[in-house]
């Protein structure tokens, strides 16, 4: 223990005597810290959207066409397919969505587009907990669902706000909490109102949302739809969120994109924290040279500059992380909520350790190799 207070103490003592390194060093880890944290924000923003869907159902097998690729874009469905799959052994129900297009404009406001999710009452399978509202509210004639966060598109997200969707007399009638969609907002209401709204036909559905019997696993009941329905394809949720995730990666740029920056600023934050502790341990290799010669090994050098590099971690992370939350804040009012969970926090913090030690091992590399009779030709 009096070995690491000695270690700390000297290290303090070399981040305050080169403050100019020192401070070079905790803007790395700040900017890295903010960059990584931000990319990473919009990154799950854009994947929690892509996936929302598949999300807010995952205790329901998910009944496609068998070209759909992804859960926002799907081919429509006979309806009696619904009762196929119910027909079949450990099968206990299909539930119906249909997904249709709404253009929604506010009283002197531009139009904007939402995607209609209908389902199918009493149940309202597919929909997602309401945060406001109840879902026999969505019974009401022209009465649709918004999220709280989608100010963007719901110019008056007031419950009870009137609007046209289609041409069609609409209102507010319940809320949502934090159901975002990719590009368009997401509306729930009755299946029938989602198909008059859209122009669909009352004959189709966009999936089938099934449901097995105590008993079966979802393993067995996907291949037993497989197996005895030609023209559909069964998938676990988590299976289709994943397979929406890969189309999306495959063939949106942006996704691809954001992934990308993701990456290249953490690779940035160690370029930069290890070059300026580089710099710093070249500025001071006479005196490292000194503590050698007098008898310091490399592994108390090593240990001294992995000291520093966490004091430039810790506060690093936290200054890093308020500007994040600023950033996250400043950013809900467009619509886009980014959250953290407590556990990201957790890996988001050894992450920048991560960066900060390797740091410190690229300029350890340059002292441990050092000789200590070369100090004197310094």
């Amino acid at each position: 223990m009096s070995k690491l207070i000695n270690i700390h103490h000297t290290a303090k003592k070399y981040l305050l005597y080169d403050r100019a390194n020192s401070l070079g060093a905790l803007l790395g880890i700040v900017i890295s810290t903010f960059l990584i944290g931000q990319q990473i924000g919009v990154f799950t923003y854009l994947i929690d959207g892509i996936t929302k869907l598949a999300t807010i159902n995952e205790e329901y097998i998910w009944v496609v066409d068998n070209k759909t690729e992804n859960v926002n874009s799907l081919h429509k469905l006979d309806v009696r397919i619904g009762r196929e799959v119910a027909s079949l052994p450990g099968i206990n129900k299909a539930y119906p969505i249909y997904m249709g297009s709404g253009s929604i404009q506010f009283e002197g406001e531009d139009h904007d587009g939402v995607t209609l999710v209908g389902v199918q009452p009493p149940d309202f399978t597919g929909a997602p907990e309401l945060f406001e509202g109840k879902y026999e509210d969505l019974l009401q004639e022209g009465a649709f669902s918004s999220d709280i966060h989608e100010n963007r598109v719901f110019k008056d997200n007031r419950i009870g706000a009137t609007f046209e969707i289609n041409k069609r007399q609409a209102h507010l009638a319940a809320h949502t909490n934090g159901v975002l969609g990719f590009g368009r907002a997401f509306s729930f209401t009755t299946i029938e109102r989602a198909r008059a709204v859209s122009n669909g036909s009352q004959y189709l559905a966009s999936a089938f949302l099934v449901k097995t019997i105590p008993g079966i696993s979802q393993e067995e009941a996907v291949n037993i739809i497989n197996n005895n329905i030609h023209g559909v394809r069964a998938w676990k949720s988590t299976d289709f969120k994943r397979a929406t995730i890969i189309y999306y990666l495959k063939h949106s740029s942006i996704v691809l994109s954001l992934g990308t920056m993701v990456v290249f600023a953490f690779l940035a934050g160690i370029a930069v924290v290890g070059l300026t502790l580089y710099s710093s341990a070249i500025d001071h290799i006479r005196d490292y040279g000194t503590m050698k010669a007098i008898g310091a090994t490399n592994g108390y050098i090593r240990q001294l500059l992995y000291m520093q590099a966490m004091m430039f971690a810790i506060p690093g992370f936290l200054i890093g992380q308020v500007l994040v939350q600023i950033f996250k804040y400043a950013i809900e009012s467009q619509g886009l909520l980014i959250q953290f969970t407590p556990q990201f926090y957790i890996y988001f913090f050894l992450l920048v350790c991560v960066i900060a030690l390797s740091g410190a091992a690229l300029a350890s590399r340059r002292i441990i190799r050092l000789e200590p009779a070369e100090v004197f030709r310094f």
